[in-house]
């Protein structure tokens, strides 16, 4: 297997983020907008309903566009390039059962017909794999899951 498989799943994870990010900025601005609007219109009761329930969803697109930041920086200190014997960020695991991209859990990317999961090393299936070397098993879900190779 060659490096541009990683670099690939490298490069959709980034994508991942990035998709994100404008995805909760895009949706921060509409709610500015609708705030705005909402201040120029109606008056009373009705009026503070809207504003409040404006403010309450921009409360919660702060709160995920923080997590994504969070996700972005720690994405960062994943090495592109990492040759260890052991599981760790930035890996590829080859397995008997899935293939895995330690990095952030981001989906499923194929290529060229060959299914790989991105994954977080504080998933469940993540903690299993981490630290683990070429023909370690773990257990996940009650099957057994054989590493075949660590890039």
């Amino acid at each position: 297997m060659d490096s541009s498989v990683k670099q690939r799943l490298y490069e959709f994870c980034k994508s991942f983020i990035e998709n994100r990010l404008m995805r909760i900025n895009s949706n921060i601005d509409s709610l500015q907008e609708a705030l705005t609007s909402e201040t120029k219109s109606s008056a009373g009761d009705k009026h503070e309903t809207g504003r409040a329930m404006i403010q309450l969803e921009r409360e919660k697109l702060g709160n995920q566009l923080a997590e994504a930041q969070l996700l972005q920086e720690l994405f960062k200190k994943i090495p592109l390039q990492s040759s260890s014997s052991q599981v760790g960020l930035g890996s590829l695991v080859l397995t008997d059962q899935q293939n895995y991209y330690m990095g952030i859990s981001a989906g499923e990317l194929k290529l060229e017909g060959v299914s790989y999961y991105a994954i977080a090393p504080n998933t469940p299936i993540g903690k299993l794999l981490l630290g683990k070397a070429v023909g370690d098993m773990v257990v996940f879900n009650s099957r057994k899951i054989v590493i075949r190779q660590i890039e």
